[in-house]
């Protein structure tokens, strides 16, 4: 899950989360004078953790942000599912859904074609 910590200084340092983007706070948040948002990884129970001891974690939505350096972070899946981006056109790092792989058929089967195209 990715979401964004805010607050002044270096980055969090805290257990269960990691840091992978950085941009200043934009100046549309209010009280976002000299802060920073650093976009995390970290498991639901991280986030809740962080919250609790006072921690500034902001929820991320589906969206693009931009990091203020022509890059920035896509989001889909409420935060389940993210793209780092060096430009809006290249990818540096992503997680997104994965799917199971459908086992293949084993050596001298016939294979179902409509089945495998149409799940028919």
């Amino acid at each position: 899950m990715m979401f964004i910590i805010r607050r002044t200084g270096a980055p969090p340092d805290a257990a269960g989360i990691e840091v992978k983007l950085s941009r200043a706070t934009p100046p549309i948040v209010a009280d976002a004078a000299g802060k920073t948002d650093f976009f995390c990884v970290g498991e639901v129970e991280a986030m809740a953790a962080l919250r609790a001891a006072g921690w500034t974690v902001v929820d991320l939505h589906d969206g693009y942000y931009e990091d203020g350096k022509g890059g920035g972070v896509g989001i889909w899946g409420q935060g389940r599912y993210w793209e780092i981006r060096d430009t809006p056109f290249t990818i540096k790092e992503a997680v997104g859904p994965s799917a199971p792989t459908a086992a293949g058929p084993a050596a001298g089967e016939e294979v179902n074609v409509r089945g495998a195209i149409f799940g028919v």
